[in-house]
């Protein structure tokens, strides 16, 4: 079953509350999303450890074949 796109801001909000999250749904299909994070609990971090912190708070939704994100474009950096 595909995600809604408020369902995945959903997830990501309950970690980065105060997060800017802009979710983009890429190929019209509920399987395919961009999402850029912007949050100040990435500072000093790197890319990978970033990433890593928002697929965490997405609770498993993409593991596996049977998960029900497929695919997911992860752009994450702290505020300017």
């Amino acid at each position: 079953m595909a995600m809604e796109a408020q369902d995945i801001e959903a997830l990501i909000r309950a970690a980065f509350p105060k997060a800017s999250i802009s979710i983009t749904d890429l190929a019209g299909d509920g399987n395919h999303y961009a999402a850029e994070v912007i949050d100040e609990s990435f500072r000093g971090l790197n890319r990978v450890q970033q990433q890593r912190a928002v697929y965490a708070a997405l609770r498993g939704k993409m593991d596996g074949p049977n998960g029900e994100l497929h695919a997911l474009a992860l752009t994450t950096k702290a505020p300017e």
